[in-house]
């Protein structure tokens, strides 16, 4: 459950008292990891899988009852905010107009001290961040690309100037992720001091909007007036007849791994600061990637070019050690994509929505699972909910699913496919927190490919009972799941 859906008055999740209560109903429930989205500020189409930075953390998430604590705020000052009339949804238009509004008034009461200036020292991503920020502000929220061309290019002169006329409003971002950090970290180490990892989640590509690529083009496949050359995306396949035209720059792994990975070195040491287990999202694209012309409408036509494999995680290993990281290796895998899992030793992911096989062959299907490293999920944000899938199935593969799990009713397969996860083999089982509410299509996060509607999902006041704690302790005992 990313931190969005948690429940409160004001039109997003926090990380503020609902975040602690719901570590503490975790706690309860004898649970171990708590699995949220990219943190990371949200773009166009509010995908936190599209963000203005890889680095940054989302202002929409900053405790506004906490500036209100440091002094920072008045209570009137946003707790008469309309934020959004729906309590179980997001309305991501309408924080835009109003949260920045909020979180102005308390930079005004903001006095930079040690600890802000040592965050400003130790974030090196910062200054080009906080810039990117204020001149996106200073164009009307436009995408970099039509920002002039001196300004565009990143050319010296421009760039100095520049940071000189937005110093307040470049000072204003950077007080929003010192804020941020501040409370992400307080949060973290309540969570883990309850013997409970939060797991991360880091997308393969980045947004073309961005500071990452305006600031460092020479990564990214861009001509010379920085457009993209190709983009990323996935070929047609059962699920997209035209497939999924992501439109991110692909990268120019020569260059990088001249540097020896040195900017993918940096972005994972970031990630595993932030997060104590990182899941690396389209983990296959390290092998090989899909590359679609820009400017296509669809994914169709497009090709497979060769990714940089282990050795950019033998890279990772040798210069950060040891690191926790699950590889989201679903989608279309050939025996190469395996042997680089294999190598690197990696979990992957076994999703139970995808294990529907007459033959009772899938590899998603547990009784095939050949090793325990791995996670065992009921389905991810991308997936319908449970209630909602089992809603979808065919007479046939509701019957398979009634068999499988020896339930004689569909309205029984959700739970089932919960308590399967939990008696799997795999090192770790997770379900979406929709699913142990029960919750139909209304509640799905995400439909991949489509734009608009996704992402906004939050909970009820007072969902997170005792009652339901005990139910999933009790799974989770009855399995063995409960850790030392």
């Amino acid at each position: 459950m990313h931190i969005s859906s948690l429940p409160n008055s004001y039109g997003i999740g926090k990380l503020g008292k609902e975040a602690y209560e719901f570590a503490d109903f975790l706690k309860k429930a004898g649970q171990r990891y708590w699995q949220i989205l990219p943190i990371s500020p949200t773009s166009y189409g509010d995908s936190p899988y599209q963000s203005f930075s890889i680095y940054a953390g989302n202002p929409y998430f900053i405790d506004l009852e906490a500036l209100e604590a440091e002094g920072l705020l008045k209570p009137g000052e946003y707790k008469n905010v309309d934020f959004g009339k729906d309590a179980e949804s997001v309305d991501f238009g309408l924080l835009y107009k109003t949260v920045f509004k909020v979180l102005k008034k308390a930079y005004k009461r903001f006095e930079p001290d040690f600890d802000f200036k040592r965050f400003e020292s130790n974030n090196k991503w910062l200054d080009n961040y906080a810039l990117f920020m204020a001149l996106k502000d200073a164009h009307g929220g436009k995408a970099w690309e039509t920002w002039e061309a001196p300004i565009r290019g990143f050319e010296k002169k421009a760039i100095a100037e520049a940071r000189e006329k937005y110093k307040s409003d470049i000072g204003f971002y950077k007080f929003l992720q010192y804020t941020y950090f501040k409370q992400w970290y307080k949060l973290k180490e309540y969570v883990n001091s309850l013997g409970i990892k939060i797991i991360g989640d880091i997308p393969i590509y980045v947004a073309y909007d961005s500071a990452d690529v305006w600031a460092d083009p020479k990564y990214f496949l861009l001509d010379k007036d920085k457009k993209p050359i190709d983009v990323a995306g996935c070929p047609p396949d059962a699920f997209a007849a035209k497939g999924q035209l992501w439109g991110n720059p692909l990268y120019r792994w020569d260059v990088m791994k001249k540097e020896n990975y040195r900017w993918w070195i940096s972005r994972i040491k970031a990630a595993s600061e932030i997060y104590d287990v990182v899941r690396i999202d389209h983990f296959r694209g390290f092998e090989s990637y899909y590359s679609i012309p820009y400017g296509r409408d669809d994914a169709v036509i497009g090709e497979w070019r060769k990714g940089p494999d282990v050795e950019l995680f033998r890279e990772i290993k040798k210069q950060l050690g040891r690191l926790d990281i699950i590889a989201e290796d679903l989608g279309f895998l050939t025996p190469k994509v395996n042997k680089m899992l294999r190598l690197c030793g990696y979990p992957g992911m076994k999703v139970l929505e995808f294990a529907y096989d007459p033959e009772y062959k899938s590899a998603y299907l547990p009784h095939n699972f050949k090793s325990s490293n791995c996670i065992c999920y009921t389905g991810t944000h991308d997936n319908e909910t449970l209630v909602g899938w089992v809603s979808g199935l065919k007479r046939k593969e509701a019957k398979f699913f009634r068999d499988y799990l020896g339930v004689s009713r569909n309205k029984d397969i959700p739970w089932a496919m919960i308590r399967l996860a939990w008696s799997s083999v795999s090192d770790t089982a997770i379900a979406q927190m929709q699913d142990f509410l029960e919750l139909g299509s209304d509640a799905r996060m995400n439909i991949p490919s489509t734009l608009g509607g996704n992402w906004q999902w939050r909970a009820r006041q007072g969902v997170f009972t005792d009652e339901l704690a005990e139910k999933i302790l009790a799974l989770t005992k009855m399995y063995n799941r409960l850790g030392e």
